[in-house]
């Protein structure tokens, strides 16, 4: 009885000792040669070498394609659509016939007007011949002064109903030229709003179609507050910013055009301005009130120095990485701090140097003086950063 009781607390003791050796460990609180001690098998991991590299300074927003002009075509005359000479969609150009209205009361309506003018305009001369003659009567003391002074009156009365004849006839001609309907800007045609045969007046709300200028267009974007003073410094350098427009998925180029304007005012909820770029848009893959993803290129850092962003490790205290030893069996925790990132590389401005070998894959089950083994040691592939062709 006293002997099993003893084996017990012997027991006890052992497991006790197993934990507390344990905790030690996984708190960070073993030396970096415990695990070897405690027969722990090293951890196989990815490594790469920090590199210099030049990093892109990019913005990227979400922005919302907008038409250079957006116009809805309306009749300025009232009358029947004799014609449609247009399909649904289509890209036509300034000054194109999108249609016919009956032209044969506006016609007869220049005919009345001319014919108006002529006769008044025969009334005039007549009144002009009486004139002279009067004049030369009065010269021979034949005619009373009263009988002239009525007579140049009626002529300036005639001469005033000719003045309104000719613009009433001019604007004949211009209703007569409403019936013929083109289109005042360039670009694809939506669908059309009425069928010909029917009546088509001025004040129709939706109009015959509406025309959308796609080329070239627009894409109107928000950008931080923060960001200003560095794009106005390049348009003050008169510094042309390129821009590009890519899919909702970020993997395809719709199109390249430039940055364009900031507006005058930053909104005061959200802490951003809004700007608007510019594309040619030739091919037509940008479509008015389209959600794309913008991407400025405000320039670049050169030679810096740069690790793949896996290798970034995050705590409440920084950012670090776990640099390999040189002995190449152990790692270390290594500090750092960090500057511009890609969608792969992010920039270390301090806390390593080139050359330095870094943990890529299998860091998560890593500490301070964790030992590791290399790819190389067991057959996978050892990753490299990216260089450019002046690194050093």
């Amino acid at each position: 009885m006293r002997n099993t009781r003893t084996w017990r607390i012997a027991i006890t003791i052992i497991a006790l000792i197993l934990v507390v050796a344990a905790w030690k460990h996984f708190s960070g609180g073993a030396s970096p040669s415990f695990g070897k001690r405690m027969g722990l098998p090293p951890t196989t991991v990815g490594v790469a070498q920090a590199a210099y590299t030049d990093i892109p300074l990019t913005l990227d927003a979400l922005g919302t394609v907008t038409a250079a002009a957006t116009v809805t075509v309306h009749a300025q005359v009232s009358g029947v659509l004799k014609k449609i000479a247009f399909q649904d969609g289509q890209i036509v150009q300034a000054g194109q016939i999108l249609a016919q209205i009956d032209p044969q009361p506006f016609e007869m309506a220049l005919a009345q007007a001319n014919g108006q003018r002529l006769r008044d305009e025969a009334q005039l001369d007549a009144a002009r011949i009486l004139l002279e003659r009067d004049r030369t009567l009065l010269t021979q003391d034949s005619i009373a002064r009263q009988d002239v002074d009525t007579q140049a009156a009626l002529v300036k009365q005639l001469e005033g109903s000719v003045k309104a004849d000719r613009a009433a006839e001019s604007s004949a001609k211009i209703n007569l030229g409403y019936t013929t309907i083109t289109a005042p800007v360039g670009g694809r045609l939506g669908l059309r709003a009425v069928d010909a045969g029917n009546i088509i007046t001025p004040s129709d709300a939706a109009g015959l179609v509406t025309i959308t200028q796609i080329t070239p267009i627009y894409v109107v974007f928000s950008i931080p507050q923060d960001q200003i003073p560095s794009i106005q410094n390049r348009l003050a350098e008169k510094q042309v910013i390129p821009a590009i427009a890519l899919d909702r998925n970020r993997t395809n180029t719709l199109d390249t055009g430039n940055f364009m304007a900031l507006d005058n005012q930053i909104d005061p909820q959200t802490g951003t301005v809004k700007a608007k770029a510019t594309f040619s848009n030739k091919q037509g893959l940008l479509f008015p009130n389209q959600f794309v993803n913008l991407r400025l290129q405000l320039g670049s850092v050169a030679h810096a120095i740069t690790v793949p962003i896996s290798a970034i490790r995050h705590t409440d205290q920084g950012d670090f990485v776990y640099v390999l030893n040189a002995s190449q069996n152990t790692v270390s925790k290594r500090p750092i701090t960090r500057g511009h990132a890609t969608v792969d590389l992010v920039e270390v401005t301090s806390g390593l140097s080139v050359g330095e070998t870094v943990i890529t894959e299998g860091a998560d089950r890593l500490k301070d003086g964790s030992p590791v083994v290399l790819p190389s040691a067991t057959g996978a592939p050892h990753k490299k950063a990216p260089r450019s062709k002046d690194n050093s």
